[in-house]
């Protein structure tokens, strides 16, 4: 049962992070690769403000403001300099690298004796259940702060959603949306593309390093390390998503973002229950992401054979 809230957990922790990477190649249409970088720098931040005394929650806000730094940076190379925009994402990324070592001054710290956004989970279990730590769900047992964790990280998916539905659905979110679908015609319209990309790529890293903060402080630590690989989670989750939803309206898009992400994590923990070396969890992450890649278009495929196949001979 641990298991299962822990991957629906991460799974809702890195729901932002999936929502981040829709921005940038959806709704913008920029193949950003600053993520692997940015959720880094989220987690780096959160961690060394933590270490150092600052509150929690303003620590995690500050993560993902330097993240969300970083992508506007990303699209400024790309918009100001006339940069490639695979190449700015990885001249942004390999740079990230050294300013996360710097901001963390070694390439680990711990959190597991400092305060956190989990700790809030802790006292609403606390004040929910009182003294009972562990709670019966039919068959099984689980820890009271484990539920409430789960409760938090779902509140705050769900805020993030839907204040992101809202966004776009003002004039200036819909202008955003036109970047991606159109941009000589939202240019024509007298909408800066440039800046509407700056920004889009500063919401979206801004999403990724929220969630690098937040996962930094569920699993104790920040590493240098910890972003390698996300950028592929994230796109298997945004299509996984728009498999399971069947269309590319916004809201439906985010739905299937925050959906594909969990299911991506509870496949992995899956695969990782059977008995599958943890060391093969790339190539795990890599086979559902292929996956992900072929099976809507097949199935597409193979249902209209078989319309066609059922029809009037």
């Amino acid at each position: 049962m641990s298991l299962l809230i822990g991957s629906l957990t991460i799974g809702l922790i890195l729901s932002l992070l999936a929502c981040g990477i829709l921005i940038s190649f959806r709704v913008v249409a920029f193949e950003d690769l600053t993520v692997d970088g940015s959720l880094t720098l989220g987690g780096a931040c959160a961690a060394a403000l933590i270490v150092g005394g600052m509150h929690p929650v303003l620590a995690t806000l500050a993560g993902a403001l330097a993240g969300a730094t970083a992508g506007a940076v990303t699209a400024t190379l790309h918009t100001r300099f006339g940069i490639n925009r695979l190449l700015s994402g990885i001249l942004v990324m390999t740079g990230l690298y050294s300013v996360n070592l710097r901001v963390m001054g070694k390439s680990n710290i711990p959190l597991l004796s400092q305060r956190t956004v989990l700790d809030y989970a802790g006292g609403f279990a606390h004040s929910l259940f009182g003294d009972q730590s562990v709670l019966q769900l039919g068959l099984w047992e689980a820890p009271s702060r484990d539920i409430c964790g789960l409760m938090l990280m779902l509140a705050i998916a769900v805020v993030t959603g839907g204040l992101l539905f809202a966004f776009f659905r003002t004039d200036f979110g819909l202008a955003m949306q036109a970047v991606g679908d159109n941009s000589r015609m939202i240019r024509a319209q007298g909408v800066s593309v440039e800046g509407m990309t700056i920004l889009g790529l500063f919401i979206g890293n801004g999403l990724v390093a929220l969630a690098g903060a937040l996962l930094a402080q569920y699993q104790g630590f920040a590493d240098v390390q910890m972003g390698i690989g996300m950028l592929v989670w994230g796109v298997a989750s945004v299509i996984l998503g728009e498999s399971l939803v069947g269309t590319r309206k916004i809201g439906f898009l985010i739905t299937g973002a925050v959906m594909g992400s969990v299911l991506f994590r509870l496949l992995v923990a899956i695969a990782l229950r059977w008995g599958l070396n943890p060391n093969d969890l790339k190539l795990i992450t890599a086979l559902f992401v292929f996956a992900a890649l072929v099976l809507p278009g097949t199935l597409s495929r193979g249902s209209r054979l078989l319309r066609r196949n059922s029809g009037p001979q």
